[in-house]
């Protein structure tokens, strides 16, 4: 009998523990369970060097909420502290890294707008996580047949919002088109995160020079801060510049690990 290798992700130890149980409990399913994204990534990179990859991650969808604050929030273990990483970007680097895996998200809310961000990341599923264990094992057993699983009073909304954001995607794409291959360069700096000075260096051009140019491109993109030009250009599918040997320093300008929608 084939056994599926499955990964729950949920910072919340005793549903992540208590589903774990459950679907061990089938015989053709082996299961783990990690309480973090950088948890979740460094069993990923364990299992793949030990030659028995994951078939398919089951992610919280509100994965790192625990550890950015709140009335409820609870202290991550120090053996985590490696940066929190949310579902969607869990989802989304595991779609990109390891496109074998499949991930499905639970949630405790229909979201149509969540769910499309999750499809739009790569995940193939959507799941409630008050739904039957077997509902939930007949969505892992689908999504590894390449079926994609919504629940239907989603579907609706979540088609409205993937032809929304394909949308803004196109807008977004005749935007940046208008751009002069330098003011693209610049572009790609800012959205690097490189400050005014760092971006003069690397292109060889006068701060003076530089202002002009983020001028330029805010003004064609229609937007009034750095910030709104990297989401509009992310959008777009805009990405950075490349980091130079010189090591320019990044953060002047665009917030690390901002969540800047794509």
């Amino acid at each position: 009998m084939a056994r599926i290798r499955v990964l729950v992700v949920d910072d919340h130890r005793i549903f992540a523990e208590s589903l774990a149980a459950a679907l061990a409990a089938e015989p053709d399913v082996d299961v783990s369970a990690a309480g973090s994204g950088p948890a979740a990534l460094r069993a990923l990179e364990r299992a793949a060097a030990e030659g028995r990859g994951y078939d398919v991650l089951l992610v919280d969808a509100e994965l790192g909420a625990l550890a950015t604050g709140g009335a409820h929030a609870v202290p991550v273990p120090r053996q985590e502290e490696t940066g929190v990483v949310d579902g969607i970007s869990l989802v989304a680097g595991v779609s990109s890294g390891r496109p074998a895996v499949r991930s499905v998200v639970l949630a405790e809310k229909d979201d149509p707008r969540a769910a499309a961000r999750a499809l739009q990341a790569g995940a193939s599923g959507w799941v409630a996580k008050d739904c039957s264990l077997q509902r939930l094992l007949a969505v892992i057993r689908g999504v590894l047949r390449d079926e994609t699983h919504l629940p239907p009073a989603l579907l609706t909304g979540v088609l409205r919002e993937l032809t929304a954001a394909r949308k803004h995607r196109t807008e977004s794409e005749r935007l940046v088109e208008s751009l002069t291959p330098r003011e693209r360069e610049v572009l790609r700096c800012m959205v690097a995160g490189l400050g005014r000075k760092a971006v003069a260096e690397r292109l060889f051009l006068s701060p003076h020079t530089v202002r002009t140019h983020m001028q330029n491109v805010l003004g064609k993109l229609g937007v009034h801060s750095t910030l709104a030009a990297v989401a509009l250009a992310r959008r777009a599918g805009v990405g950075p510049a490349e980091h130079s040997a010189g090591g320019a320093r990044l953060g002047d300008v665009v917030e690390r690990g901002g969540q800047l929608a794509q």
